[in-house]
This record gives structure tokens, sequence and C-alpha cells, in this order.
């Protein structure tokens, strides 16, 4: 299998919402917003399968000093392959100067996380705000 990776945010949105809703992400149900969305993003790398959009990440920045991953998504037979691995390496080497990157996750993905460096903070607590 020959994963390549891309610098792009030009997505179809059928691309974006088959690799979200494989994943059984909300954001999947809205290919429309989703497509609007990923194209706003600072960063975006993404892994393909020939045709197939198998993974993604994206990230927003402050242009200096932080920067914000929102979506690393790969999709479910594509896992413990090294594509998240890899796609996050794309993102933490753009981001080499800054002085922080900052991420949401969820419990079941700290230990994939802390294995490429990044560390659960003791003083601060994830927050949100959904609107359903």
């Amino acid at each position: 299998m020959d994963i390549t990776y891309q610098d792009t945010r030009d997505f179809q949105k059928e691309d974006l919402e088959d690799l979200f809703l494989s994943l059984d992400w909300f954001s999947g149900r809205y290919p429309d917003k989703l497509q609007a969305a990923i194209r706003n993003y600072k960063t975006v790398y993404s892994a393909w399968n020939g045709r197939q959009l198998v993974g993604l990440i994206s990230a927003m920045d402050d242009g200096v000093m932080t920067a914000y991953i929102h979506y690393l998504l790969v999709r479910p037979e594509y896992s413990r392959m090294g594509i998240g691995r890899k796609l996050m390496e794309l993102t933490k080497d753009h981001y080499k100067d800054y002085l922080r990157i900052v991420l949401i996750a969820y419990d079941s993905a700290v230990p994939f996380y802390e294995a490429l460096g990044f560390r659960k903070e003791e003083q601060e607590t994830p927050m949100s705000f959904k609107r359903r």
C-alpha cells in the first residue's frame, strides 16, 4: 500500500464526509460546512491511498506563538499504520518555530499523543461549548 501525503485545503465534500463518518464524527453530518471549515484552516495535511482520503490533520494558529490542532483523523481500517504519526510529524515540523502546539484529546487518545511528545498539563482543563 502506497500512502501519499498532501498539503492542501481543497477537498470534495464527499471525501470529507466519508472520512469523518467512518469514525462516526458528528461534523461528518454537515459536509457543506465541513468543506468550508477545512478551507479556512491555516494548515491541513491529508493522507491518500490512491483516490481515497484516509487521513487528515488540521490546525489554526496565531501566526507567531501558538498553533491549535483541531482534527486528526485516520480511517479505522488504516489505523496503526503510522498515518496519524506522519500527519502529526508534518504538522509539528510546520510549527517547529512556535512556542507551543495545543490540542484537546479524548481520553482514549491520550497515550497516542503522549507517544508523540505531547503531555497532559496539570493546571489546564480543556473546555468547549457545543451547539447541537
